[in-house]
Order: structure tokens, then C-alpha cells, then sequence
């Protein structure tokens, strides 16, 4: 071989943790990313001197790659983590219907305005639930009643098996007695914002993972992080100076378009025209010949895309694999921005339910907004939504946000906008764990990474993480002697908050909670678990949804170091990574809008940097879909094959 390059596509959180991981290994790297910025789904943009992320990506404790990616990046300091679960759940449409807001006294458990305060005690997972679980009023008794013997179940028994395939997680919880109101208003509530779909709609194996990683590997693996700065500052900025200093080459705006491998067993990775004149610098570890065809040669490759673009982009030697990768689906989230003139609530984060609105938090401070009060509210499994006009938000969710604040009723709404998110992350429904295929493929130095391959986890920044490192990973095998393997082995010990590896019979939490149990409650299906055996995929810690990465710099998107990447930190066998940029429809522009006459189309992706109009539809550019006619003449061999824009 020519080079001993290895190439990662895609700047998502995924392809930052591959880069990161084989530039601290000392491998020469280069990151192509389609986009002006690093960071995936994760990316910010400004919007009237205000930066403005694209959506929510709030994470838990038990996100532990994903907090050891921060520290790696000098960032950590820039979050903050709960010490004890403090969550507060905004029930207004459900109360309302209830006659439980207004007038009079409020019903104990609640406060003025339909909102539940819940925390979590120090009694032994999955016990804490319990005291969890009596404040939780917008459910009765029985209903609060039936949930932890529901989880006990969950936690005992085996979900991952390949006869649960095709089941869904609200099917499971509806013959283990949980109701619709249940359902929609204790684990919906909880569980969509991670899975980007419904209970009803949510694999299995998948959600159980969630479960048992966030509620009950241990009592305080649930608790909430969240970050004080822009999702620029805390993954694409910083993550682009430290693979500068490790002497990574990063390509901002280099569209790949087709990928192939020569006889010789190198790498050949084609990009489009318009990132052809952006070849590297002079001094950069690039091979001359191939640059000239508007090629990149390389010894490995991390394909770091969303599946759809995995499927489109795949060598033909991989053509049976990614038609399956095709057949994983996206999902959408959109999200909703309102900054009022003063502030309608001293709530940092909120939990809702009884509304399509998810989570709502107070963007203010890191906005860098100083009068008035900045909220963005998510909704997750936004199929209904994500094509509907400017209009029909403000007339739908300005009065549900009143109903949540009251304040907000009397406050003079100086900005509304929306962001869509079409293609957010991959839809974890029934059977989709057959088609995510491991970060390791039947071509030699050639790996996946993205939260869409196996890891038993949903499409989060906790996903797409432990991919990147498991992708990196199988690449520095490929590449090693069997000396240097054993020595890899022995340096890389894994993140510092590297949680240990699926358990395999009961930890200190299980044994204690159990003998507690025992009298308590009657776990259905649960004695057939064999000696209290988990949930291989549940017992690794997610993500979310989404989704999640990094985010452009407002007003300044392009990133302008180069970088490398530290050494892959080990991730137990359940890790992903969020998908990289070259997916066309990967991130929706965030819309301005004041009248409903300035609508014109649905948005594509908001360029980073962007001031955007505030009387306007905004539109700005996506990434262009990667073209079945540039793919065949890009490379010998290489046959273009009709991409496939999966749908939910």
C-alpha cells in the first residue's frame, strides 16, 4: 500500500470518537465531513446574535462513553450532572381535563400549575422506584402499584432473545398490567425522547436496554446532565482543536460520494466536485496522485453516515449487507423556540406529559439571551408534525405552553421559530436489531460506525460514542501485528466512567432489592428468568434519541482546525455512534416566522452561521444527496446503485 492513511466519513459524534481514538493511537487521520461543521446532529447556529441549538440533547449519568468523550475534550467542566434525580413533570392538559389546575387547592404531590416533583431516594436499585413512584400522582394508586413489579419483570427477564424479535415494548408492558395511562403517562414519558418513537411503536429488546441502564442498573444512573454552554462549545469546537493538536486532517464541506477498494487492498474515496477544490494542504498526509482524480487514498476506512447513506456508499464487496442497512428507517424530531420579553418560569428542565411536547428547557443563558426568557420544547416522534406549516405550530403550542406557564399568558412573544430534524435518528421498531449490523464488517479494515449499528442501544450521543470507539477499535486490530495488538490491548483500559460490562447474575442492588421484593410483589413472567439472569443489551447504558453531536458555530460555522484523535477507549460491546453529516436530510433548518404568509416550503438544514431572516420562512442548504450517476463513474469497479431514502 501507498499510504497508511485511514480515512473516517461523517463528523458526527461518531466519526469524532473513530478520529479521535486512532489520532491518539498515532494513526494519521482525515475526517471528511459533508457539512460546513463537525457534530452530526448536534450542531448550533445563530439566529438574531442569539446561538441556537438545533434541538435538545440532554444525557444521564449512565452515559458513560459519552461523559468520558467530554473529558477527552476538556469540556466536562461546561456540563453538570445532578447529584440525586430532580425532575419536574409538567402535567397541564391532563390536569385541566381533570379539574385539577385553577382555583383551589392543589391535590398533595402537585403544585400550582399541574406540576409533580419527583426524586429518587437512596434505597438499592430498583427499590428507589418505589419512593419514586408514590409521588407520582397524575397516575392512581393501582396504577403506580403495577409499574414496579412491571420493571422487576423487565429487569429478571432475558428481552433480548431473537423469539421477542417482532415485540414491541408497549405489547410487553400491556400483558405485564400496564394500562394506556401507564403507558403514555410513566413510560412514554421517560422512554420517547430516547427512542424517537412510542411505546407502542419501540422494539423490545431495545427499550428493555433503556430501562435497565437509566432506572435499574443502579439508583443513580438516571440522573440528569445537561450542558451550559452551546452544543457548538461543548462537541464541534473543541473536538476540532484536539484532532488539530494530535495533527489530524479535517475536511469541512467534502462530500463523499462513492468509496471502492483497489486489488491492491487500498481505498479509494471519491468526493464530489465541489469538495475536490478543497484539496489538502501542501504538507498534509495526502497521496498527489489520487488527490488529482479527486480521490482520497487510504489504508482503512470508518464509514461514520446514518444507514441510508451507509446503504448508498457501501463498496460492492458489502452490496448484500447495506440493501439491510437501507431497510432502517429514520424518524424525526422537531423542535419549537419561543423567547418571550420576560421570564415565564424558573424551571431549568422540564419533563410534560399529556402533550406531544416532551422536554422543555431554559436555553437562556446558554443562548446568551440577557432580557426575557428563551425556552425550546422537543417533540420527539414528530411524524405528524415535521412537514406542517410555520402557523399551525404558533396556533397549536403557543397556548399549550401558556397552559404549561401561566405567566406566559401575559408575557409578548418577541421570537417563534421551529427546527426540523427529518432524518433525527434511526426508528428502533420491532425487528430493527436484526438489520444493525456490528461495527466490524467481512471487509478487512473497512468499519462501520454510527448509534444505527449494535450496540442494544437507541439512537443517542451515548450510542453513537461507543460505536465510533468500537469502530476505531476493529480498525487499530486490522491494522496491528499481533505484537502491537497485545500491547494495544493492554494500554487501552477504557473511559474513565467506562461502566462494567453486562452483568451476569445479580450485583449488590439486584441481591438487596430482590430479598426486599420478595414478598411484595408477584413479578409476572419474571421466575422464568433463570437465576435472575439481565437483559444483554439493557444492561449497557443509552442514549438518546436522538440523537443525537456536535454543533456549528453561529455566524462562524466552519471549524477551522485540522485535528487528530486520541486513543480509543475500549467501550464494552455496546457502543454506536451518531451518523455523520453526509446524509441529505440529516438536519432541518430552523424557520423564522411571524405570519403564516411567509411560509414557503419545508426547511432543509439551517446553515451554521446563518443570521437568519426574522420575517421569513428561512430555508437554508443541506447537504446534497449523494448521486447514483456520480457514485458509477467515481470509482473502477464501483457500480452506482439507486440510493434509499428510508422512511418512517
Amino acid at each position: 500500500m501507498t499510504t497508511d492513511r485511514v480515512v473516517v466519513i461523517g463528523g458526527g459524534l461518531a466519526g469524532i470518537t473513530a478520529a479521535l481514538c486512532l489520532a491518539e493511537a498515532g494513526r494519521p487521520v482525515t475526517l471528511l465531513e459533508a457539512r460546513p461543521w463537525l457534530g452530526g446532529a448536534t450542531w448550533s447556529f445563530g439566529r438574531h446574535g442569539l446561538t441556537i441549538d438545533n434541538g435538545q440533547h440532554a444525557f444521564l449519568r449512565c452515559f458513560t462513553a459519552y461523559r468520558d468523550l467530554l473529558d477527552r475534550l476538556g469540556v466536562s467542566g461546561l456540563t453538570s450532572v445532578q447529584d440525586r434525580l430532580d425532575l419536574t413533570v409538567l402535567t397541564a392538559a391532563s390536569l385541566t381535563a381533570q379539574g385539577l389546575t385553577g382555583a383551589g387547592p392543589t391535590p398533595a404531590g402537585l403544585h400550582a400549575g399541574g406540576l409533580v416533583r419527583i426524586t429518587r431516594s437512596s434505597w438499592p436499585a430498583p427499590l428507589h422506584l418505589a419512593s419514586l413512584l408514590t409521588k407520582y400522582r397524575p397516575l392512581t394508586i393501582s396504577e403506580r402499584l403495577g409499574i414496579l413489579p412491571a420493571a422487576l419483570a423487565m429487569w429478571l427477564t432475558d428481552l433480548s432473545g431473537p423469539g421477542l424479535a417482532q415485540r414491541s415494548m408497549g405489547d410487553w408492558l400491556a400483558r405485564h398490567g400496564q394500562g394506556e395511562r401507564a403507558r403514555s403517562e410513566f413510560w412514554d414519558m421517560f422512554l420517547e425522547p430516547f427512542l424517537n418513537v412510542p411505546t407502542d411503536q419501540a422494539d423490545l429488546g431495545t427499550a428493555a436496554s433503556l430501562v435497565n441502564a437509566a432506572l435499574l442498573a443502579g439508583r443513580d444512573r438516571a440522573d440528569l446532565g445537561m450542558t451550559s454552554v452551546p452544543l457548538r462549545d461543548l462537541h464541534a469546537g473543541p473536538a476540532a482543536r484536539r484532532l488539530a493538536e494530535l495533527g489530524a486532517e479535517v475536511r469541512l464541506g467534502a462530500e463523499v460520494i462513492a468509496l471502492g477498494r483497489e486489488p491492491g487492498g487500498e481505498y479509494l474515496v471519491r468526493l464530489a466536485p465541489a469538495a475536490q477544490s478543497a484539496a489538502a494542504a501542501p504538507d498534509a498526509q495526502t497521496d498527489a496522485r489520487a488527490e488529482d482524480r479527486g480521490c482520497v487514498r487510504a489504508a482503512a476506512v470508518v464509514l461514520a453516515v446514518p444507514a441510508w447513506t451507509a446503504s448508498a456508499l457501501a463498496p460492492p464487496e458489502l452490496a448484500a449487507d447495506a440493501t439491510a442497512w437501507g431497510r432502517i428507517g429514520p424518524a424525526p424530531v422537531v423542535s419549537i423556540h419561543v423567547i418571550y420579553d420576560i421570564a415565564v418560569t424558573s424551571l431549568p428542565f422540564a419533563a410534560v406529559i399529556g402533550s406531544p411536547l416532551r422536554w422543555i428547557a431554559d436555553k437562556t443563558r446558554s443562548a446568551g439571551l440577557h432580557t426575557g426568557q428563551y425556552l425550546a420544547a422537543s417533540l420527539p416522534a414528530a411524524g405528524r408534525y415535521v412537514d406542517a406549516p410555520p402557523a399551525s405550530f404558533r396556533e397549536r403550542f403557543l397556548p399549550e405552553l401558556e397552559r404549561l406557564f401561566p405567566p406566559a399568558a401575559s408575557a409578548r412573544v418577541e421570537d417563534f421559530f421551529v427546527t426540523r430534524e427529518r432524518s433525527a435518528t434511526f426508528r428502533p421498531v420491532p425487528g430493527s436489531r436484526a438489520l444493525r449490523p456490528a461495527q466490524r464488517t467481512a471487509l478487512d479494515r473497512f468499519a462501520l460506525a454510527g448509534a444505527w449499528t449494535s450496540t442494544g442501544w437507541p439512537d443517542t450521543m451515548e450510542g453513537a460514542v461507543r460505536s465510533g470507539s468500537l469502530a476505531a477499535n476493529a480498525i487499530l486490530s486490522d491494522l496491528s501485528g499481533p505484537k502491537e495488538r497485545e500491547h494495544r490491548q493492554v494500554r487501552w483500559r477504557g473511559p474513565a466512567h467506562q461502566p462494567a460490562p453486562p452483568p451476569t447474575g445479580p450485583d449488590d442492588d439486584r441481591a438487596a432489592a430482590a430479598d426486599a421484593a420478595a414478598e411484595a410483589s408477584t413479578v409476572p413472567e419474571a421466575s422464568t428468568a433463570p437465576e435472575a439472569s439481565t437483559v444483554p443489551e439493557a444492561s449497557t447504558v443509552p442514549e438518546a434519541s436522538t440523537v443525537p453531536e456536535a454543533s456549528t458555530v453561529p455566524e462562524a460555522s466552519t471549524v477551522p482546525e485540522a485535528s487528530t484523535v486520541p486513543e480509543a477507549s475500549t467501550v464494552p460491546e455496546a457502543s454506536t455512534v451518531p451518523e455523520a453529516s453526509t446524509a441529505p436530510e440529516a438536519s432541518t433548518a430552523p424557520e423564522a416566522f411571524t405570519a403564516p404568509e411567509a411560509f414557503t416550503a419545508p426547511e432543509t438544514g439551517p446553515a451554521p452561521g446563518a443570521g437568519l431572516a426574522p420575517d421569513s420562512g428561512d430555508e437554508t442548504p443541506s447537504t446534497p444527496a449523494v448521486s447514483p450517476a456520480k457514485r458509477a463513474a467515481a470509482v473502477p469497479g464501483q457500480v452506482g446503485r439507486q440510493e434509499k431514502a428510508a422512511r418512517p
